[in-house]
């Protein structure tokens, strides 16, 4: 019943079967669109786009009422000063205030250029210019990602930062770039720790990349976390790459520091030649969150995403940071001089220095099939939104913002798995942003051994699955298409109110009980 489709797709037939359910609602929690968002970065662009306004119809407005020009940057701070004064009174604009002030005094920006450079996003009047993102929206970025990802942990200017069209875009990028640099090859061996996203399986065995995948499955015995002989495992030299989404989807969750200490100890004293690409875009639900980034900045990629934690998916906004001095360069330098010799012809219309092109600018490049260079970049006015995004949180000293989206979220799974009857113990690493219901789990708690293996022996998962979709109107998706070897049920807690969630708890007993009268009478 498309149990071997792409979780995404089998959505589609749920949620056709659900909408002709009788006497319910639909309700799907099928995917991960968050229905919160934030308002104040929202708002300062709304106020910062009636300044850029203004300086625009400062140039020809003589001309024709509907006709400006492109923003002058000398006397332009003291400028946008006035109208934050005259404008105190619109909502973006004690927000636009204090970014400013922190930009200014933390980050060393002069008010001229970056007030300069903020109305030339919004007006989107220039191609982005450098292409990777532009200088101070970067250097914003890079802080932000220090706060949330890295702990502390790196300095400012030691990493890079490329922005683009979400963590989709992203990952592809990588795998790209990865490929036409002759730094992987068909049949190269990489680990991908599962459960995981369902596109970071598929996209490693398209046959443009025809790579060789290992998984490494996380433990749910052990709180969804590798054990010390999975790490092991990556000790192999035949492994090139690591894949992981940090904190996990969809068990949401994060790694333990005992697991980062053991995967930081294996790349430091036995794999210092591993690459490591790790998705973090639910690190900012979680409680004092550490990416892989910051134990091993220099082999690993971190991608990240605003569109979950800000309710901005429609924006696509994401980030590639990489540090400097880093493993990917290295191979670059590595290559036997057969293939430098077909990069520098690759990148010969970008500089006449091939060997010093980054990585990450050939990322830039690739992305836009290297000709189209000149143009690359994500738009400016994304580029300013995703900047407005990264100051809220800088500004936000009480993390307001992140402690009312954690406590949404966690509200709506204790309701969930209060109405299914079975709430787990606490555990500090979960997030909560997904979560999987094992039903074998389930099965086991509420009737016994049998039935529980009788679920996972017969891929009652896949008719729950439709069961649940018929009969009640609810959209989950299997957690067998993300790699999950339990049979399970990923539930988006991000996306409905929590008497919804409290439903499709009451509809997941319910629909379990009629599996254990069909398991009965077999």
């Amino acid at each position: 019943m498309g149990s071997k489709l792409s979780p995404f797709e089998l959505k589609d037939q749920l949620i056709e079967v659900a909408k002709d359910s009788q006497n319910h609602m639909m309700l799907n929690a099928g995917r991960g669109n968050p229905n919160f968002l934030a308002t104040h970065p929202r708002r300062a662009f709304i106020s910062l786009g009636e300044f850029a306004m203004e300086e625009s119809e400062r140039a020809y407005g003589y001309l024709y009422g509907g006709f400006g020009g492109t923003t002058v940057k000398e006397g332009i701070g003291g400028r946008f000063n006035a109208f934050l004064v005259r404008n105190k009174e619109l909502p973006g604009t004690r927000f636009l205030r204090a970014s400013f002030s922190y930009m200014t005094d933390q980050l060393g920006l002069g008010l001229d250029e970056v007030v300069f450079e903020f109305c030339e996003a919004y007006l989107g009047c220039n191609y982005p210019v450098p292409p990777r993102m532009l200088t101070s929206m970067e250097k914003v970025v890079r802080e932000y990602l220090i706060k949330e990802l890295y702990g502390g942990k790196i300095a400012l200017n030691d990493f890079d930062v490329f922005a683009t069209e979400g963590g989709t875009a992203a990952m592809t990028y990588i795998f790209q770039t990865l490929k036409s640099n002759r730094i992987l090859h068909a049949k190269d061996k990489v680990a991908i720790i599962t459960p995981i996203f369902t596109p970071y399986l598929e996209i490693p065995v398209l046959p443009e990349y025809d790579l060789d995948v290992m998984t490494i499955e996380v433990e749910e015995e052990l709180g969804w976390q590798l054990s010390k002989d999975s790490i092991k495992q990556l000790e192999d030299p035949a492994i090139k790459v690591l894949y992981l989404v940090n904190p996990s989807n969809p068990p949401s969750v994060k790694m333990s520091t005992s697991v980062l200490n053991d995967l930081a100890d294996l790349v430091k004293n036995k794999r210092p030649d591993l690459m490591i690409i790790t998705d973090d875009v639910y690190g900012t639900f979680a409680d004092d969150f550490l990416s892989l980034a910051a134990m091993v900045p220099a082999n690993t990629l971190v991608v990240y995403s605003f569109s979950k934690y800000f309710g901005a998916t429609g924006w696509r906004l994401g980030v590639i940071g990489l540090a400097q001095n880093n493993i990917f360069d290295e191979k670059l330098k590595d290559l036997p001089d057969q293939d430098k010799a077909i990069l520098d012809e690759r990148y010969s219309s970008l500089t006449k220095d091939i060997p010093g092109l980054k990585f990450i600018d050939r990322l830039v490049a690739d992305s836009r099939a290297v000709a189209l260079n000149h143009t690359a970049g994500v738009s400016l006015p994304q580029q300013l939104q995703m900047t407005l995004f990264a100051l809220s949180a800088l500004i936000d000293t009480h993390d307001e913002y992140k402690n009312a989206t954690k406590k949404l979220i966690r509200k709506r799974y204790n309701r969930l798995m209060q109405s299914i009857g079975y709430l787990p113990e606490t555990d500090n690493n979960a997030v909560e942003y997904y979560t999987l219901l094992d039903l074998q789990l389930l099965g086991e708690k509420f009737y016994n051994k049998e039935f529980g293996e009788w679920i996972l022996n017969n891929n009652e998962d896949i008719d729950f699955l439709f069961t649940i979709a018929k009969e009640c109107g609810v959209v989950l998706l299997p957690g067998n298409g993300f790699d999950d070897s339990h049979p399970s049920a990923r539930v988006s807690l991000a996306n409905l109110a929590e008497w919804q969630y409290e439903a499709i708890g009451k509809m997941t007993r319910k629909v379990l009980d009629e599996l254990y009268q069909k398991f009965s009478t077999h």
